[in-house]
């Protein structure tokens, strides 16, 4: 394990301890992973914004209860939708550029 990676699993659970959450709810590797979809296809502050509102929006699913009692599946529901829409952007960036 990098030292990075030993930096990042401390923060997540020091975090998660602080703000009350189950960190074994948390998929740390599914969200970095949608972090670097929205980076590398939309642009680089994408990341924590996509990351931030697939979250909220699994929460508010969650809270109305149409989620269930874990917001694990809503997660994945809304973190599917903001992948597509990220490749969609970059699709279109890509056609738009080479029409220029």
């Amino acid at each position: 394990m990098s030292e990075n990676d030993e930096i990042l699993q401390d923060w997540a659970r020091r975090l998660a301890e602080r703000l009350g959450v189950p960190l074994e709810q948390v998929p740390v590797d599914d969200i970095l992973g949608l972090a670097g979809v929205a980076a590398h296809q939309v642009i680089r502050p994408a990341a924590p914004l996509t990351t931030y509102l697939v979250g909220f929006a699994a929460g508010l699913s969650v809270a109305g209860g149409e989620g269930g009692d874990r917001p694990g599946p809503a997660m994945e529901l809304y973190a599917e939708a903001a992948r597509r829409l990220a490749h969609r952007v970059a699709a279109e960036r890509e056609a738009g550029e080479s029409t220029s």
